[in-house]
């Protein structure tokens, strides 16, 4: 019998694919680039062909607080459950909130 696989990309199957007219390494210019100042509320919404500080799947789809700033990478801070957890992660895999 064969065991069940363990590593951080387990699971993510369809969560982790893009739709077919979206497919591409890069992303837009306008997310790489986007702005962040500390304290704006982010969405996280993982690009799965930007490999590089890839978050892990269970914060895909939450909201964070944007804490600080490490060379090209964000701080995100995002309440789950009732522990806040700190996460360090690429533009690629961030969008700015509306509200």
């Amino acid at each position: 019998m064969v065991k069940a696989p363990k590593g951080y990309r387990h699971r993510t199957r369809k969560l982790l694919t893009k739709d077919v007219r979206e497919k591409g390494a890069i992303p837009r210019a306008s997310v790489m680039f986007y702005p962040y100042k500390v304290g704006d509320k982010v969405a996280i919404k993982i690009d799965p062909s930007f490999h590089k500080g890839m978050p892990h799947r269970r914060y895909h789809g939450l909201t964070g607080t944007i804490v600080g700033v490490r060379g090209r990478a964000y701080v995100v801070s995002v309440p789950v459950g009732d522990s806040v957890k700190t996460i360090i992660t690429y533009a690629a895999h961030l969008r700015p909130l509306k509200a």
